[in-house]
């Protein structure tokens, strides 16, 4: 049997020139946009954001999967480099993650 699917929302509210909330449960996220776009550069962009939480999703798997077969996290690290397109629309082209494994791993 399937479990329930479970809902959840997000809500983003204008804050003032490039600048937005997110808004998850309880949680506050802003994003805005670099000088030369418009915004005051006061919190990751958008995009930024997007690749920042596919790479949390990335150590937060990897981190499970090292505590289920009894290795420490410690150690733990997830690099994202990202590439945009060069033409229209605007979007993420490449994106490409290292992860960084605990030392304890290999010994």
């Amino acid at each position: 049997m399937q479990p329930a699917s479970v809902t959840a929302a997000a809500d983003v509210g204008y804050l003032r020139g490039e600048a937005y909330e997110i808004r998850v449960g309880d949680h506050r996220i802003r994003v805005d946009q670099p000088a030369h776009a418009g915004g005051e550069d006061t919190a990751p962009t958008p995009t930024e954001l997007f690749v920042g939480s596919l790479a949390a999703c990335v150590a937060f798997y990897a981190g499970r999967y090292l505590t289920r077969h009894g290795y420490d996290r410690d150690g733990l690290a997830v690099h994202a480099d990202f590439t945009m397109a060069t033409d229209r629309p605007p979007r993420v082209a490449a994106i490409h993650m290292t992860v960084q494994v605990p030392d304890t791993l290999w010994n």
